[in-house]
């Protein structure tokens, strides 16, 4: 077992739980009858079906912004005429749609090829209700509309598809979570992952248990973290599994490091290394307790 000099971190271990980020809700616009609706499970991308109603597809468009008004020739520019080109343009409609805030003939001409696709009558006019927007990809949790529903509702809850994972931690230990700090995330068969910290909670929580049984909950409060994995990082399809994520501490630089294991307690609480000299020799160094690193220990 050598001796090595070099970089030396501690780690913090706190229990997580296996998700998904971000949480929406699909509505179901517009009148009519829910006749289908997806599997929960279902992963839904950009101009795949979300639900359908009265025999119709209604399909999923990229934005940040949900319509509130007819989009039509004539209208004013706005934003909505952006977003509504921009996931034209992505899905292969319009050759030539010029991606603004302007809706104008070419604008009508894709939105018509989007409608002969779907199925319904081609108008070049889009309404509010014919087509669901969220920020991305979705994955469907929790269907809350059933077939034969009036469409006006709520039609399921939903994720994003990115893994993510949440950790509650004693707000004593504020100091381990950084935002954008890099995590290593054991998860259920022992394999290992690497993650960052994409959000810090500023709010901490406590149960109303723990402030009855003490007064305050002051030593019993938390706080929430989310870690997001990195985009190939294989974790199977599992929601609410456990896992270990470790938090780096402090690096310390230029440290001595040595298994732990080749630590030698005395009866006084002091600690030592055997030593190999070149000639074969063993001879017992007194050393002091550092930073421990896994199987390693840094003095």
């Amino acid at each position: 077992m050598a001796v090595i000099r070099g970089a030396l971190a501690s780690t913090t271990e706190a229990d997580g739980t296996l998700g998904y980020a971000g949480s929406y809700t699909v509505l179901a616009g517009g009148g009519g009858r829910v006749t289908w609706l997806p599997q929960a499970g279902d992963v839904i991308r950009r101009g795949h079906q979300a639900y359908g109603v009265d025999g119709h597809r209604v399909p999923l468009f990229y934005g940040s912004m949900p319509f509130w008004r007819e989009l039509q020739q004539g209208m004013s520019d706005g934003y909505d005429v952006l977003e509504l080109e921009r996931n034209l343009k992505a899905l292969g409609y319009g050759d030539n749609l010029a991606v603004d805030r302007t809706f104008t003939w070419a604008t009508a001409e894709a939105v018509g090829g989007l409608q002969e696709a779907q199925d319904v009558t081609r108008t070049g006019t889009l309404s509010p209700g014919s087509v669901v927007v969220q920020p991305g990809a979705i994955q469907v949790k929790t269907l809350q509309a059933a077939l034969g529903d009036g469409a006006g509702g709520a039609a399921y809850e939903a994720t994003g598809t990115q893994r993510r994972v949440t950790v509650s931690l004693p707000v004593g230990q504020q100091n381990i979570a950084k935002k954008n700090a890099v995590v290593r995330v054991t998860v259920p068969g022992g394999k290992t992952v690497s993650g960052y910290v994409s959000s810090v909670s500023t709010v901490a929580t406590s149960s109303a248990k723990s402030q009855s049984q003490t007064g305050s909950g002051a030593e019993n409060a938390r706080f929430q973290v989310a870690i997001t994995l990195d985009k190939s990082a294989d974790v199977g399809s599992l929601t609410g599994a456990p896992v270990t994520v470790g938090f780096t501490g402090n690096e310390l630089k230029n440290v001595l490091t040595v298994p732990v294991n080749a630590l030698l307690a005395s009866a006084d609480g002091d600690y030592s290394v055997n030593v190999v000299d070149a000639a074969g020799k063993v001879r017992s160094v007194p050393v002091k307790l550092g930073v421990f690193d896994g199987a390693l220990l840094g003095d």
